[in-house]
């Protein structure tokens, strides 16, 4: 992958932000969304703060707090918060999955923003990985209903981590993944906090489920996987590093069969693998 940016994170990121889909699933029944977010997001901020203290982790300028503050809106609290609330809105997540896959697009359309070129190749995979998602989730749009709301949440979740993710490549992307997510996270509670308060009744139940979700939220998914995100953001190329995102619903779609027998058809398997060779074309190094 270019920059220094070597497979071996990438595949553990793409496994990683593939189980959190599933974890999602699992918390569902037991707990409103933006709640279970605002905890979620409260946990990351003693976690990383904890950790950010324990190892004396510099803390970011002025600036540069605000700008993360910022970015912590966009890739936090309104991409999480949108795709769990337009599911729980009766939006059927392979759409929400296919509303999101058009990060790699917009990333890539922006690129220039950034200072990047991307090869006639590279645009070709974008292209290709986009359309290997629809035909992973495309057996799962029959019949889907598409209600204004859970619509626009969607694209608000697409808008939040596509303009984050720009905003940080661009502006911030040098910080300690400690206590910068102190303050991303703390951002991103302090817009969702509220939110849960006003439009939920604040239900958790504290059972197995919850709880293991919970930890594997906080510990895993943040911990390991937005830090994994982040550290390739910081020494790859934007477009490369989110169309590794393409493969997520591929490995999801994996997962599922795998752990709760959902069917997988001819279709996805061949969405599979124009994916992989859409993402394989954009970070890939030209021979």
């Amino acid at each position: 992958m270019p920059s220094r940016v070597g497979w071996l994170p990438a595949a553990a990121f793409i496994l990683i932000w593939s189980s959190g889909y599933l974890a999602a699933k699992a918390a569902a029944p037991h707990a409103d969304p933006l709640t279970y977010l605002s905890w979620r997001y409260a946990g990351v901020v003693l976690l990383m703060g904890l950790l950010a203290l324990a190892f004396r982790a510099p803390w970011p300028s002025r600036r540069d707090a605000l700008l993360l503050a910022l970015t912590g809106l966009g890739i936090q609290a309104l991409y999480l918060g949108g795709v769990w609330v337009a599911v729980r809105q009766g939006m059927a997540a392979s759409v929400v999955a296919l509303i999101v896959n058009l990060q790699p697009v917009l990333i890539a359309l922006a690129s220039p923003w950034l200072g990047e070129r991307l090869a006639p190749r590279q645009w070709l995979g974008v292209l290709l990985g986009f359309a290997g998602v629809a035909l992973v989730v495309g057996h799962k749009l029959g019949g889907a209903e598409l209600a204004p709301l859970p619509v626009l949440l969607a694209v608000l979740a697409l808008l939040g981590i596509t303009v984050g993710t720009l905003v940080q490549k661009r502006f911030v992307p040098h910080f300690d993944l400690r206590s910068g997510q102190v303050i991303q996270f703390s951002a991103a509670l302090l817009l969702t906090l509220p939110l849960a308060a006003w439009l939920e009744p604040m239900r958790v139940d504290w059972n197995a489920a919850t709880l293991g979700t919970m930890a594997w939220s906080i510990v895993v998914l943040t911990g390991c996987g937005i830090s994994l995100m982040f550290w390739m953001l910081r020494h790859g190329q934007a477009a490369a590093v989110t169309s590794t995102m393409y493969l997520v619903p591929s490995v999801t779609a994996l997962l599922a069969w795998s752990m709760f027998g959902e069917t997988l058809g001819a279709t996805a398997i061949v969405g599979m693998g124009v994916s992989l060779l859409g993402v394989y074309l954009v970070v890939a190094k030209p021979s």
